[in-house]
């Protein structure tokens, strides 16, 4: 059975009724709360900061996955593991040394992520692949929530499984972009292991049984 992992991305929360959605994310049948942490830098455009995932991890009953689009990442990797980061994902493009990157994340007793652009190859993951826990593939370019699916994503899956398996690595593989029902299966069986969700699940009129639903239709 395969149990697909969802994470609503809160960057398409209502920041106005935050407390409601994280209370919606805890009580639905979602895994991970996915929390973007954006610099204006590296992505064009700022998310939110310290004290908002401050706020979040104060309520949150799941695991928190933060994804860190922002330049030297290093700096701030104590910070967020004081927070309650659970997983902390860098990006490949934002890192010099990746390798002591990731070492330093799991020295602080976390979960080491690597994130890629679009343009990022996967096999230049190949080398380190054992010593990440979760390669997050942007599914569309970095920044802002509601762009459209790039379809060359599955081949990219398909090759990072391919490298995983090869290694006998425990990696997974996480979606993050343009995700919905009309794409999520496909992901599935191209061998993504966790659907990152924003804009699909707050746009709808029922959040909590859109999860469901993703959760029921990747579960197989």
């Amino acid at each position: 059975m395969k149990n697909t992992l969802i994470a609503p991305s809160v960057l398409s929360a209502d920041f106005a009724n935050l407390q409601r959605d994280i209370e919606m994310i805890n009580n639905s049948d979602a895994d991970w709360f996915h929390i973007d942490i954006m610099d204006g830098v590296f992505v064009p455009n700022i998310s939110f900061g310290m004290p908002v995932l401050q706020a979040i991890t104060r309520h949150a009953k799941k695991t928190i996955d933060v994804h860190l689009m922002i330049v030297n990442p290093d700096q701030y990797i104590k910070t967020f593991a004081q927070l309650g980061a659970n997983n902390l994902t860098v990006h490949y493009e934002a890192c010099t040394h990746l390798h002591r990157t990731l070492q330093a994340i799991k020295a602080e007793g976390m979960k080491g992520g690597v994130a890629i652009n679009p343009h990022t190859n996967v096999s230049l993951l190949e080398d380190i692949i054992k010593d990440i826990d979760v390669v997050c593939l942007m599914s569309v370019n970095p920044g802002f929530g509601g762009q459209s699916f790039i379809e060359n994503t599955y081949d990219k899956i398909k090759k990072l499984k391919e490298i995983i398996n090869r290694h006998e690595a425990s990696t997974l593989i996480e979606i993050d972009g343009g995700v919905s029902d009309k794409n999520a299966v496909k992901l599935v069986e191209a061998g993504a292991d966790v659907l990152v969700a924003g804009n699909f699940v707050f746009s709808a009129s029922n959040p909590t049984e859109t999860i469901a639903s993703l959760k029921k239709l990747t579960s197989f």
